[in-house]
């Protein structure tokens, strides 16, 4: 086995690969420009909203409170009616972009520290490259892309834009499991 401490160096640069190629991906390639429409009648729809002052958050509605609320005829007059929605409110302004790309940056090194700390324990020192590929890479792309299909099951996001996000998870995935066989120890 092979200590999580002797791979600090693929962990970081993987971590470091990732969000220079997801930079990359997103500023340079533009097919994730068709992920999200424009609302019909925008800055009507957000006057309108404004008006209730809706604290940052996630939301749904219509809201039932339980499963006998969801079984109410008044319910299912709504949903019948429309519209129905699943929405996150962002605070006002601009969005904090070194926030997020900090949050991006850790995640991408937590997701690289799973997949060293999985291979450490089914590798040894001195591994095949393509044994190592094959662990690391694995789990990273487990990290970066399998739990985003619940977003489509669960939430209706159109599978064109899972698979997509899924599609930019292989990327990190394959750039995460070059530099631990590259640097394996």
């Amino acid at each position: 086995m092979v200590s999580l401490f002797d791979l600090w160096l693929p962990i970081l640069l993987s971590g470091v690969f990732v969000f220079i190629v997801s930079s990359v991906l997103h500023m340079a390639l533009k097919y994730h420009k068709s992920d999200f429409k424009k609302v019909p009648k925008e800055d009507a729809v957000m006057e309108a909203l404004n008006s209730f002052d809706i604290p940052p958050g996630d939301y749904y509605f219509p809201y039932a409170e339980n499963q006998k609320a969801m079984s109410s005829d008044e319910y299912k007059a709504k949903m019948e009616k429309g519209p129905v929605w699943f929405f996150t409110v962002l605070p006002k302004g601009q969005t904090n972009m070194l926030k997020n790309l900090s949050s991006w940056f850790l995640y991408s090194l937590i997701v690289s520290v799973f997949a060293g700390y999985l291979a450490s324990r089914a590798l040894d020192s001195g591994a095949y490259y393509l044994d190592v590929f094959r662990f690391t890479g694995t789990t990273a792309f487990v990290g970066y892309s399998l739990a985003l299909m619940q977003n489509s099951i669960w939430y209706s996001r159109s599978w064109s834009s899972t698979l997509k996000s899924m599609f930019d998870g292989l990327i990190y995935a394959l750039f995460t499991a070059g530099t631990f066989g590259w640097l394996w120890p």
